[in-house]
């Protein structure tokens, strides 16, 4: 290998070596401020609610005997049923923060039949304790009224509807014809 070659390739790797170097100093320096940026902007933590909210209302609208559809009304569908124990339905609820311990909630109801024998579970919140808990944790702020005022009502009269006279026959719907839905044969 001719001399100058070798020289012009000492002198590449050199220069390799020096710019891995450098590159590798960059990098320790730019590491720091990059740390330090990234604890200033911190990315979106999202609360994650799973199952079916039950609240103290809820539950103390419950009376033995009602029937699977009024409880299904009051609560909603349950999120857990089970084929070898159709007697029982499972409403759980819970709620995941960053940074915090999940909170669960269960309520367990009872029936005997068709009717409501008893519930069971943990003490729930009211709706406006739930709902004051979802606003911002760093400050507690007042929970609106969800309710109008009789002032504000009045604000909205009802609308008059024409009452219909007892003596006028009910109406009998129009007659509908519809067209065959296949066509007919050729």
């Amino acid at each position: 290998m001719p001399v100058k070659a070798r020289f012009s390739a000492r002198l590449g790797l050199v220069l390799l070596v020096g710019a891995s170097v450098a590159a590798l100093a960059g990098c320790s320096s730019l590491d720091g401020a990059s740390t330090r940026i990234a604890s200033i902007v911190t990315p979106y933590k999202i609360d994650v609610v799973q199952g079916n909210f039950v609240s103290r209302e809820q539950v103390e609208a419950l009376q033995p005997g009602m029937s699977r559809q009024q409880v299904r009304e009051i609560l909603g569908t349950p999120l857990v049923t089970s084929l070898f124990h159709a007697d029982r339905w499972e409403y759980v609820f819970t709620l995941k923060r960053p940074g915090e311990e999940a909170q669960t909630r269960k309520l367990t109801v009872y029936f005997k039949g068709d009717g409501l024998d008893r519930s069971e579970g943990d003490p729930m919140p009211t709706e406006t304790e739930f709902v004051a808990t979802l606003g911002s944790r760093g400050s507690k702020s007042k929970v609106r009224v969800l309710e109008a005022t009789p002032e504000q009502l009045a604000r909205y009269p009802a609308s008059q509807r024409p009452s219909s006279s007892p003596t006028a026959p009910p109406l009998e719907p129009a007659s509908v014809s519809y067209p065959p839905l296949e066509a007919p044969a050729r």
